[in-house]
């Protein structure tokens, strides 16, 4: 290995949200944690609330403010813009294609009608 390009390996503290606290070794002097072996429901086998960033007592607040009624909320307006025509009139053009084309009936001249004798 070459030296001085490894960090230092020393003894830190981890820290849980529990309270619980135990020593390892790591790159960092201490570690903070929200969930450890003491209070993780798998390993003490009890089925805990986890809470992560305080979510739990939002919802609890926001549930006791309403009284456990379902808040309506007013619906929210669309704003949907419409879309306008950028200069003129549309042009059609000619699209080129192998298809014979369609010939105008006013284009073509009319047969004059035969008369009986």
């Amino acid at each position: 290995m070459k030296a001085g390009i490894h960090p230092i390996y020393a003894n830190s503290k981890v820290v849980c949200a529990c309270g619980n606290t135990f020593e390892t070794r790591s790159t960092k002097e201490l570690i903070k944690l929200e969930i450890c072996s003491a209070c993780h429901p798998f390993y003490t086998g009890q089925q805990r609330l986890v809470d992560t960033a305080g979510r739990v007592e939002k919802f609890k607040k926001r549930f006791e403010s309403t009284g456990g009624k379902t808040v309506v909320r007013k619906p929210v307006k669309s704003t949907v813009k419409k879309l306008e025509q950028v200069g003129g009139k549309a042009i059609r053009r000619n699209i080129l294609s192998t298809a014979p084309k369609k010939e105008d009936k006013a284009k073509t001249p009319k047969k004059p009608a035969k008369k009986d004798a």
